[in-house]
């Protein structure tokens, strides 16, 4: 099965993406992954990365193009894939298309201020990418990741500014895709506010369909 998941950040698309991956037993693509496998390689990809995902904003689509077309000629995704953070644009949409069919695009709903207290709340162990939440998932011990006793970090993305700017960017450029999809009959939309449990039942109950 080969999907797309469109939603804003803190919709959740991660967390489900995991779910369903061994539900489907197919590769989840995260651009955001891909992202930080360079940054931390510190490829010179990586290094123009981290500057522009520090600011909030989208890296170009040029970059992003190359770099999934790559992952998706990799055996394990011959089978199927969740491509999560891909597309953003129309222009990357068009791009995909060249490269390959979809079977569904599913949309996650969430309204703005939900958003904001979920990516607001995340914290994360720098050395392993666990990642926590204050309100949500809490660390045993306030501020120390459970496994490695280190201090949890906030990303740069995850504050209050760079989130508004991110939803900014993400309005403007990513929602014209939602009706892109909406007019091909590929696009669903679930409700992203339960829990992680209940909007992956519900997607599972949906692509049924």
């Amino acid at each position: 099965m080969n999907l797309v998941f469109l939603g804003p950040p803190g919709a959740g698309k991660g967390t489900i993406a995991s779910q369903a991956k061994n539900h489907y037993d197919i590769p989840h693509i995260s651009t955001g992954d891909l992202f930080r496998n360079h940054i931390k390689g510190d490829t010179d990809l990586g290094k123009q990365v981290k500057a522009i995902l520090a600011s909030g904003d989208l890296v170009p689509d040029s970059i992003t193009i190359a770099m999934v077309e790559q992952r998706l000629k990799e055996a394990d995704a011959k089978k199927g894939f969740i491509l999560d953070g891909f597309p953003r644009t129309i222009a990357q949409a068009d791009a995909l298309k060249e490269m390959t069919s979809l079977d569904a695009v599913v949309n996650f709903v969430l309204d703005r201020e939900e958003i904001i207290k979920r990516l607001s709340g995340r914290r994360v162990c720098k050395s392993t990418g666990k990642t926590y939440h204050v309100v949500f998932n809490p660390p045993k011990v306030a501020g120390i990741d459970d496994e490695t006793g280190e201090a949890l970090i906030q990303r740069d993305d995850d504050k209050q500014d760079a989130i508004e700017n991110r939803l900014n960017v993400y309005e403007k450029q990513t929602e014209p895709l939602i009706a892109y999809y909406r007019s091909t009959g590929l696009l669903f939309d679930i409700d992203a506010s339960a829990s992680p449990e209940e909007v992956m039942a519900e997607m599972v109950k949906v692509l049924k369909k």
